[in-house]
């Protein structure tokens, strides 16, 4: 093969390189590499540099290709290794046309492996977005989860705090020479506190959802109405039923006027000094009968409790009383219903005033008033039948006005 010893027109190595990465698409050394593997020249050029005749074997007497290949060698001067590198891959472009083909489908090759590779790094990098983002939402759930029930937990530490002391009295009574029997009932009554607690929960959530509702569709037709500290705690008469009562043979009954105010501490210290406190077992009823004074033309109350709601309501009770004395009477259940009269054949008749609601009385001094409505008998009436396991601790007062 005759080398073409034209020198590349370009100053610098740099440049050929650059040149020569534009012109195929890929390294000049991989071209170069590439082109060995189809065609050997410039090789002596390329891993030796310029030939130094002093430095290489002498050539034997009959070998013609090595003389050949070395006077190749020889003219191609001071050329550099990228210069002949390039020199050779031109003229085996020139020489031989399939090059140009082979070396472009050499890069297309190059070019798919690397698309690929660039996939393989994306789905890589995708998964392990996915894998950082799913767990990273099941550390999420598993703190939730965890406040939760840390939450559900301290919940039980304060009723079991709370009611230790009287469930640990329960359970003396009930097993007095057994620890591990009187453990287990604690922890079973403890267990079913905290579930009549969720209930209740539940229970006055109801309560306070459907009021709101009442409360918006009737406040054009109680303008009038005095707002009460509880929602629930006053009963509306309309005329229609002024003349049910009518038809009883009973006159109409006003709306009881309540409120509530601050100072439960103060309160319950001065009814304490007055008397005024009782204890309402848990299941039962306690029901204080105030009759009506004849200097008097109506009725005021105040109570409070320690640490727990209990229900309150008011009844009028159509009877005159041989006492003026207020009395206090005991039952297993609220006795009253929700209508607005309750005729007993044993009984005398009864007026609702204020329905049975349970009341936030440990939290604010509920009072109120009412104007009587004739000679009779207060009844009010504090409602301890819900609580299954604890007493409740009353403080009241009960006084007439004119």
């Amino acid at each position: 093969m005759k080398v073409n010893t034209e020198k590349i027109p370009l100053e610098t190595d740099q440049g050929i390189i650059e040149s020569e990465e534009r012109r195929w698409g890929l390294p000049l050394k991989e071209v170069y590499k590439h082109g060995l593997l189809f065609y050997k020249a410039y090789t002596q050029q390329t891993a030796h540099g310029p030939l130094d005749v002093n430095s290489v074997p002498p050539l034997g007497v009959l070998d013609v290709i090595g003389r050949d290949r070395r006077a190749a060698w020889q003219a191609l001067g001071h050329m550099s290794q990228i210069q002949a590198m390039a020199g050779f891959i031109h003229t085996l472009d020139r020489l031989c046309p399939s090059f140009r083909p082979y070396i472009e489908a050499i890069q297309k090759d190059f070019e798919d492996k690397k698309e690929q590779e660039v996939k393989k790094e994306q789905q890589l990098k995708n998964h392990k977005e996915l894998e950082d983002r799913v767990l990273l939402e099941r550390d999420s759930h598993n703190n939730a989860k965890l406040t939760e029930e840390e939450q559900v937990q301290r919940v039980k530490d304060a009723l079991n705090a709370q009611s230790y002391e009287q469930f640990y009295e329960y359970a003396q009574q009930q097993f007095p020479d057994n620890v591990d029997h009187q453990a287990v009932l604690i922890r079973q009554l403890q267990d079913k506190h905290y579930q009549e607690y969720i209930q209740q929960l539940a229970v006055d959530e109801r309560l306070a959802k459907s009021h709101i509702n009442f409360n918006e569709e009737d406040t054009f037709e109680t303008n009038d109405a005095k707002k009460d500290c509880n929602s629930n705690d006053t009963d509306i008469i309309d005329s229609n039923e002024y003349k049910e009562d009518s038809r009883d043979g009973l006159p109409g009954i006003d709306e009881a006027r309540m409120w509530c105010r601050g100072s439960v501490e103060v309160f319950k210290q001065s009814a304490r000094d007055n008397g005024g406190t009782l204890t309402v077992a848990h299941g039962e009823t306690v029901t204080v009968r105030v009759p009506t004074h004849s200097t008097a033309n109506a009725i005021c109350w105040e109570f409070a409790t320690d640490y727990y709601d209990i229900g309150f309501g008011l009844y009028f009770e159509w009877s005159k009383s041989p006492t003026t004395e207020v009395t206090i009477h005991v039952s297993e259940d609220p006795e009253m219903g929700r209508g607005k009269h309750l005729v007993v054949h044993t009984r005398p008749m009864v007026s609702l005033v204020v329905p049975i609601y349970r009341r936030d009385c440990h939290t604010e001094v509920y009072a109120g008033s009412h104007t009587y409505p004739g000679e009779g008998v207060y009844l009010l009436k504090f409602d301890n039948t819900y609580s299954l396991w604890r007493s409740k601790t009353l403080y009241y007062k009960v006084y007439y006005t004119q």
